[in-house]
């Protein structure tokens, strides 16, 4: 049996009626909440790391523009475009973004003693389950407002592609593509579509990749080819480690739309069997519609080594793959970028040298990695550990002005109540903390276990990072809620 994972909720149709009866619903303070939270503070990470650091633009995602886009199911992959009707910030943007801007003068970070009395009754909740750990810090200083175990490794979850996300941007750079190819042997007779490791890959790039590859065949005046497709690029089992499964692919290094066989782009689905296979027959087809005859079945192989590269195509930037990861969850995208990591850092591209890679690269950011197993890139191996103050010291590495290449891991983070898997939570009518769009973050959610973890703004506009890590739960609703309202809570006063 697959063990139940976070399924990212449908969008509303009509976002933009739904901001207008937001606005009308409150006054005062909530108003503004709304207003600057879910146009805003979606972006106060990244902005900040512009007036700290220069012009950065990679990845960034305002919140508004996501809700511009909500029948565009790219999840990220167009990052940047202005959408129509996508409204300027916010007047109140200013004294918002300031929460990352070293050269603002802030209010007194918030006293501990506080937080915990405003957290104590809270992280008790008999729906968290047996076991409860946490952690809340200042970005700024780092330093540990509030914690419970937050040393303690526990069952990650979905959170762990924070981990994941912030040691691809760390090896890689934000601006890295993964590219699938085509080459063509010496002799003109074969050509092989070689997989780099991108399972964003769509129709579309394969009809781009064999007009160009069908001008090479034609101009080396070849009368037909052979196809062979190469994931040599990827080591290892392809199926991980919790079997088949709707949730994630097998995991190859060449597979198109993640292998899903329906018009999904997110959540669970049917999968390919052999998404490799079916990548290679489809870029057959699309070869024969342009011009080149390809004589028997696409079968698998390396390309020679002589072969000469006829086709690129890349993938969206790193940055945008990591937000798409974030927002929607993706397992798919997650695993691959986990492998991308193992290629950069010179480990083998399976699950074990992913993890080794991961670890490793983790280590490099002082990230006190003790007591942890990644044992996967997208969480869904209940065998993985981290402890909240892993997650909260990358999310304090993310704000931090001096590392603008890992500011996708927070302007990917869901927005409370509007995008990705927290788009059906904090919403108005269930909302009653008023938090809704004042907070990011990533969900977790297995049999038993559920997870929050993400940035806040707190009264004193110090932007601070909470992981909250609970098992032993046998309501999944009843502790996304408890842990909705833990988040809420950082927020201060009435939300």
């Amino acid at each position: 049996m697959a063990e139940p994972v976070e399924e990212p909720s449908n969008r509303p149709s009509d976002p933009w009626g739904r901001i207008k009866n937001l606005k009308s619903k409150r006054n005062g303070s909530n108003t503004w909440q709304v207003v600057a939270g879910s146009a805003v503070l979606g972006l106060v990470v990244a902005t900040g790391a512009v007036l700290a650091a220069g012009p950065w633009d990679n990845g960034q995602r305002k919140a508004e523009r996501q809700l511009a886009a909500a029948a565009d199911h790219t999840g990220g992959a167009h990052h940047g475009r202005r959408l129509p009707g996508a409204p300027e910030p916010a007047p109140s943007a200013p004294a918002v973004l300031g929460a990352l801007d070293t050269t603002v003068t802030r209010s007194a970070p918030q006293d501990p003693a506080s937080l915990r009395t405003a957290l104590a009754p809270l992280i008790g909740s008999p729906a968290l389950g047996t076991h409860v750990a946490a952690s809340v810090i200042d970005t700024a200083t780092g330093k540990q407002l509030y914690g419970r175990g937050a040393a303690t490794p526990m069952t990650p979850a979905s959170t762990v592609k924070i981990a994941t996300a912030a040691a691809a941007l760390s090896a890689l750079g934000p601006d890295h593509r993964i590219a699938t190819t085509v080459r063509l042997s010496e002799d003109a007779r074969t050509l092989t579509l070689v997989g780099g490791g991108d399972p964003t890959l769509t129709p579309e790039a394969l009809k781009s990749l064999a007009a160009s590859a069908a001008r090479a065949v034609e101009k080396a005046d070849a009368t037909g080819v052979r196809l062979t497709y190469d994931t040599s690029r990827y080591t290892g089992p392809e199926r991980h480690p919790i079997g088949k499964n709707p949730n994630l692919a097998p995991v190859t290094a060449l597979m198109v739309d993640e292998g899903r066989l329906d018009d999904t782009d997110r959540g669970p689905a049917t999968r390919s069997e052999d998404p490799a296979g079916d990548a290679a027959r489809a870029f057959a087809d699309r070869l024969e519609k342009a011009g080149v005859k390809v004589t028997g079945a696409p079968r698998e192989a390396r390309a020679p080594g002589k072969a000469r590269t006829v086709a690129t195509h890349h993938s969206a930037p790193l940055a945008a793959l990591v937000e798409r990861t974030l927002t929607n969850s993706d397992n798919d995208i997650a695993e691959a970028l986990a492998r991308q990591t193992a290629i950069a850092k010179g480990e083998s591209a399976d699950f074990a040298g992913a993890r080794r890679a991961v670890t490793t690269e983790l280590e490099k950011l002082r990230v006190p990695t003790a007591g942890a197993r990644l044992a996967d890139g997208s969480g869904l191996d209940r065998e993985g550990r981290v402890t909240p103050a892993l997650l909260t010291t990358l999310l304090a590495r993310a704000a931090d002005p001096e590392r603008p290449g890992l500011r996708p891991v927070l302007t990917g983070l869901p927005v409370a109540g509007f995008t990705g898997t927290l788009s059906t939570r904090y919403q108005d009518g269930t909302d009653t903390t008023g938090a809704t769009g004042l907070i990011r973050a990533k969900t977790g959610t297995l049999s038993g276990v559920n997870a929050l973890s993400g940035t806040v703004v707190d009264p004193q506009g110090r932007l601070l990072a909470f992981a909250f890590l609970a098992a032993g739960s046998t309501a999944p609703a009843d502790a996304e809620a408890a842990l909705d309202t833990l988040a809420a809570a950082l927020t201060g006063p009435g939300g």
